[in-house]
């Protein structure tokens, strides 16, 4: 049982590992440039505009999912009592 467990987990880390292990390092760009290109003050300060109106964004749309939520367990609650009250009143 365990180890079907652990086997969706294994696989993750062997494809989250793979492109290290087969990256060549023989090519390795000595200028510190990455994938998307030379980082420019521009490009980081870009990068940081984008950091700064995600997290914000995140935690509000976190929030409503959360009160949604919430709101969604309380009315189930409640309608969970109706129907235990309604039992009740039955003389059973």
């Amino acid at each position: 049982m365990r180890l079907v467990a652990l086997l969706p987990a294994t696989l993750v880390v062997f494809l989250l590992l793979a492109a290290t292990a087969l990256a060549d390092s023989s090519q390795e760009p000595l200028s510190g440039e990455g994938l998307y290109g030379p980082a420019d003050d521009k490009v980081v300060t870009n990068a940081g505009f984008l950091i700064i109106a995600f997290v914000p964004l995140f935690i509000l749309m976190m929030s409503l999912l959360q009160r949604h939520l919430e709101k969604r367990k309380d009315a189930r609650k409640a309608a969970g009592k109706r129907v235990k009250s309604q039992w009740g009143n039955a003389g059973w």
